[in-house]
């Protein structure tokens, strides 16, 4: 793939994979996920935010070289940092970095993101990202528990 022949804000990833952005209020012609898939990530994300009271934050993307370092760098700008937890997933290096802000960081452990990261893990190796995402917010929702 030529990226020269690359509409404006595309661009030919590491891995081979054409990744773009659209501009703001602009409607994408083609989407990532299907319409069931975004349900189902937007129900567990609104009941795990819910239940918890910490709102779950997801971000699929290019972490760079370091992707540890990557979601260090990109988690103090996603909403409400402080008392979120981010669920970070680079299919370019099939990692996932998951983080807590200061304000949960007791409940929202280590622990508790090993576990959201390992249950995700099954299913990314299925080839099934949205399934390893709702499983790893589910999985971090029930170990943080209600408030």
């Amino acid at each position: 793939m030529n990226e020269a022949d690359l509409p404006h804000g595309y661009a030919v990833t590491v891995s081979g994979r054409v990744s773009g952005v659209h501009e703001a209020g602009a409607v994408f012609q083609e989407v990532p996920f299907s319409d069931h898939e975004r349900l189902l990530m937007d129900n567990a994300l609104t009941d795990a935010t819910r239940s918890t009271k910490v709102r779950f934050n997801i971000f699929i993307g290019d972490l760079g070289a370091d992707s540890a370092a990557g979601a260090d760098e990109l988690f103090p700008s996603t909403p409400e940092a402080v008392r979120s937890v981010l669920i970070a997933v680079d299919p370019n290096t099939n990692s996932v970095e998951v983080r807590s802000g200061r304000a949960v960081a007791d409940r929202a452990n280590d622990r508790v993101c090993q576990l959201g990261a390992t249950a995700a893990l099954s299913s990314f190796r299925q080839g099934d990202l949205i399934d390893g995402l709702v499983s790893a917010i589910r999985v971090m929702a029930a170990a943080i528990g209600r408030v």
